[in-house]
């Protein structure tokens, strides 16, 4: 069996001081992220838009082999909370178009205090996927979507469930949802958005991605950590580590 090769990348492509010698001196920013790491998550377009000419210049930027995993607009899952959001989603995806064959997931993180609704949540991904041929990965923050039926649902629709970390819930830590894709999102802990992650953790992060390569599913992992310039050293890591 083919086994895909992990994607390992952070929220954005900063070079924080503290690890900036780690990537090469020349290009842009992104530039020089792609040629040490091989995927980054946009999480820019979840505030704002972009023109199509802002995702192709992205594009371009990077190597044929990179891809970008894109924040779905917070109109979508925090204003509208998952309900009549065909428009959102249509200018959002005709803007991703930009990205070409390097696009990767689309995110959809979801606020903490939307609980899981059967009918909200499948009208939700019926109209998403109706538009995007490609894979999802939801990032819930709510304890009622780690139960059988919110599983039953994402399975169904072929949608992977974040692993994230720190955990909210039982089952929170571990990927969920459609096993073809395994996303991982570590926000840093204890301390979120701020702490590093010790060697044996990241350890654990690799034997995840392992183990789903061996299936044959497509595992990306995300550290969100950036507060302290912990996410790009904590990246190259476990890059280094698994390569």
């Amino acid at each position: 069996m083919f086994a895909p090769r992990p994607r390992i990348g952070t929220a954005g492509w900063s070079l924080p001081r503290t690890s900036v010698d780690k990537f090469p001196t020349e290009g842009s920013n992104l530039e020089r992220y792609a040629r040490r790491l091989n995927c980054v998550e946009i999480n820019s377009s979840f505030y704002r838009p972009h023109a199509i000419a802002i995702y192709e210049r992205w594009a371009a930027a990077a190597p044929a082999d990179f891809r970008f995993a894109v924040k779905v607009p917070k109109e979508a899952t925090h204003e509208r909370r998952l309900v009549a959001t065909g428009d959102v989603l249509d200018r959002f995806l005709d803007e991703c178009r930009g990205l070409g064959d390097r696009l990767g997931p689309l995110l959809v993180q979801l606020p903490p205090s939307l609980a899981f609704d059967e009918r909200i949540a499948e009208e939700f991904l019926i109209d998403l996927l109706s538009r995007h041929d490609g894979t999802v990965a939801i990032e819930p923050r709510h304890a009622s979507w780690m139960t059988d039926a919110a599983e039953a649902l994402l399975c169904g629709y072929r949608v992977a469930r974040v692993a994230a970390d720190p955990a909210r819930a039982e089952r929170d830590a571990a990927p969920g949802g459609w096993p073809g894709l395994v996303y991982l999102r570590l926000h840093g802990s204890p301390r979120i958005y701020w702490s590093s992650y010790e060697e044996e953790r990241l350890r654990g992060f690799g034997r995840t991605l392992a183990a789903a390569a061996e299936r044959g599913a497509e595992s990306w992992c995300i550290f969100d950590n950036t507060a302290s310039g912990a996410a790009a050293a904590n990246a190259l890591q476990l890059t280094d580590a698994i390569t």
